[in-house]
């Protein structure tokens, strides 16, 4: 009868054992379903803010061709600048990756700065109610992307500092979260661009 106990006993330790094993486990799977759904609600985000700014670059891109019409009809001898504005155009929207889409949307910053910069030397252009409802819609469109940016580069921190904390860095490195690039500006963009004539 004492045996008998004594492997009752037993059997009991291993069943609690295994339980705390099951009940640990448990908890494992549990705080990676969240560690990854917290990882996956996080780069939707970014995804989502990122086709926000493509929205806009795309605003832009569609106003170009009316500008640069506008303003080609007044600045016969700026073809040059106006040639460079239509092939960004065409360059930004047929690039294939975010990276590509970024340094072209910068080189468009740059021209049509120097676009607006080259129409101010032409008052008949300057007072064109097709220019200025253009510019209008331009600088409006500039302020979105500009507000589009923020909240990427904000969806991008998030991210980015969610795969990078312990213990949810091991979640991210196991399903291929990988960092992403934040919106920088360009090179010179605190420099007012520059006409030459």
């Amino acid at each position: 009868m004492a045996k008998q106990t004594s492997n009752t006993l037993r059997l009991t330790t291993t069943h609690k054992v295994l339980i705390g094993i099951g009940a640990v486990l448990l908890l494992l799977i549990i705080w990676t379903t969240a560690a990854y759904n917290s990882l996956v609600s996080l780069q939707t985000t970014v995804d989502e803010n990122w086709a926000n700014i493509e929205a806009q670059y795309q605003r832009r891109v569609d106003l170009i061709p009316n500008l640069v019409l506008t303003v080609k009809g007044y600045a016969t001898h700026e073809t040059n600048l106006l040639v460079e504005v239509s092939k960004l155009r065409t360059q930004w929207q047929t690039a294939g990756t975010v990276e590509a889409k970024v340094q072209t949307a910068q080189a468009v910053d740059s021209a049509l700065g120097r676009l607006i910069a080259v129409a101010e030397n032409y008052p008949d252009l300057k007072a064109n109610q097709n220019f200025l409802a253009l510019q209008d819609e331009l600088a409006g469109t500039e302020n979105r992307v500009a507000v589009s940016r923020t909240r990427y580069n904000e969806a991008i921190k998030n991210y980015n500092a969610a795969t990078r904390k312990a213990p949810t860095n091991i979640v991210a490195g196991l399903f291929g979260f990988a960092q992403k690039p934040s919106f920088q500006a360009q090179s010179g963009a605190e420099k007012a661009p520059e006409v030459k004539f």
